[in-house]
C-alpha cells in the first residue's frame, strides 16, 4: 500500500518554515544536494547519489538488425525500475505512473534531443548496427530521482565504450577483444543534464489598503507577488510541491526539454531566473563528470582517444 499523504502538522511546519525563507535540511533556495559518483568494474557501471537518492545506470550494447525505415541508425532504448527498495510508494509487481514518466522524460532527454550520434552506431548498412541499452536502477529515493537519473546516465553514456569491430568482405563483422584493440567510445553530440525546481505560491502579505483599513473593493491580507522557487527538492519539498519545473540544457546552454508540472503559473522572469540557475548548475555538473571519468579511465588503464 502506499503511503498516506503528509500530515498536516507536516504540511504546516514546512510551509511556515518556508514563509521564514528556511528549508528543512538548512539549504538555501538555490543550492542543490551534495552529488557523487562511483564506478563499477565494467564501462559504462555508474552509481550516482543527490544527498540520499541513489541510482545505478548501466549501458551495455549488441549488435541487431537495424529498423527497415532507418537502415544507418543504430538503436537505443531506455529501461528504468522502481521497486520498493527504493521507496515504500512504489508496489512489486507492476508498473507504477512514476516508473512511466521517469522513462519518458529520459527518453527525451537522451534520445529525442540526438544526444547519440546513431549514424555512428551503424556497422553495416541495413545488416548490422548496434543497440545501446540503458537500464536505471533506483536504489532509494529521497527527492530529485528524475535529477539523479539523468546525471547517472549522463555519466554512464560519457563512461561506456563499445567493443572496436571491423568489416570484411561484403558482411562479415569481426568484434575485436578489449585485449586486442581499445574499446571505441561512444559519439555524443551534447550531454544535457536535468535540473528541477519546485514551486509554491507567494506567502500572502497585508496590503497596504488593508493596514490602512481602507477602501471598498479591497482583498484584504493579500497581495499577488511572485512564487517561491526551490532548486533540487527533497523528498517533502518534493511531495508538497505545487508546481514543477523540470529544465534539462547543456553546459552550453542549449535547451533540451522544458517541461512543467502543475497549475501553478510561472511568470517569464521567474521562468528566466531558473534557466540562468540551471546554466551555471550544467557547467559546473560538466566540469565535475568530465574530471570523474577521466580519473576513473586513468585507473583502468583505457585508452583516451
Amino acid at each position: 500500500m502506499r503511503p498516506p499523504s503528509p500530515s498536516i502538522p507536516e504540511k504546516d511546519f514546512f510551509f511556515s518554515a518556508l514563509d521564514q525563507a528556511l528549508r528543512l535540511d538548512g539549504r538555501d533556495f538555490l543550492e542543490a544536494r551534495p552529488h557523487s559518483l562511483s564506478f563499477g568494474a565494467e564501462l559504462g557501471h555508474v552509481e550516482c547519489s543527490l544527498g540520499k537518492t541513489r541510482v545505478l545506470a548501466q549501458v551495455d550494447a549488441k549488435m541487431v538488425r537495424p529498423e527497415p525505415q532507418r537502415p544507418f541508425e543504430g538503436l537505443i532504448s531506455i529501461h528504468c525500475e522502481l521497486s520498493p527498495m527504493a521507496s515504500t510508494e512504489y508496489e512489486p509487481g507492476r508498473q507504477s505512473d512514476e516508473e512511466i514518466a521517469l522513462a519518458r522524460m529520459l527518453d527525451k532527454i537522451f534520445r529525442r534531443s540526438d544526444t547519440i550520434d546513431r549514424e555512428a552506431l551503424c556497422i553495416l548498412a541495413g545488416e548490422r548496427v548496434w543497440h545501446l541499452r540503458i537500464a536505471i536502477h533506483a536504489l532509494a529515493d529521497a527527492g530529485g530521482l528524475l535529477d539523479c537519473a539523468s546525471l547517472a546516465c549522463a555519466a554512464a553514456l560519457r563512461h561506456f565504450r563499445r567493443p572496436d569491430v571491423e568489416v570484411v568482405g561484403a558482411n562479415e563483422v569481426i568484434v575485436h577483444p578489449p585485449a586486442l584493440r581499445a574499446p571505441v567510445p561512444l559519439a555524443l553530440h551534447h550531454t544535457p543534464y536535468c535540473i528541477t525546481f519546485a514551486c509554491y505560491r507567494a506567502a500572502p502579505e497585508p496590503s497596504a489598503a488593508a493596514a490602512k483599513g481602507a477602501g471598498a473593493g479591497t482583498v484584504a491580507g493579500q497581495t499577488e507577488t511572485a512564487p517561491r522557487v526551490l532548486l533540487d527538492p527533497a523528498g517533502l519539498e518534493h511531495r508538497l510541491a505545487q508546481g514543477m519545473l523540470h529544465l534539462a540544457l547543456t553546459p552550453q546552454r542549449e535547451l533540451a526539454v522544458v517541461h512543467k508540472a502543475g497549475g501553478l503559473p510561472l511568470a517569464p522572469g521567474v521562468l528566466m531566473g531558473a534557466v540562468q540557475v540551471a546554466a551555471r548548475r550544467a557547467r559546473e555538473l560538466e566540469a565535475w563528470l568530465d574530471v570523474r571519468v577521466r580519473e576513473d579511465w586513468v585507473r583502468k588503464k583505457v585508452e583516451v582517444r
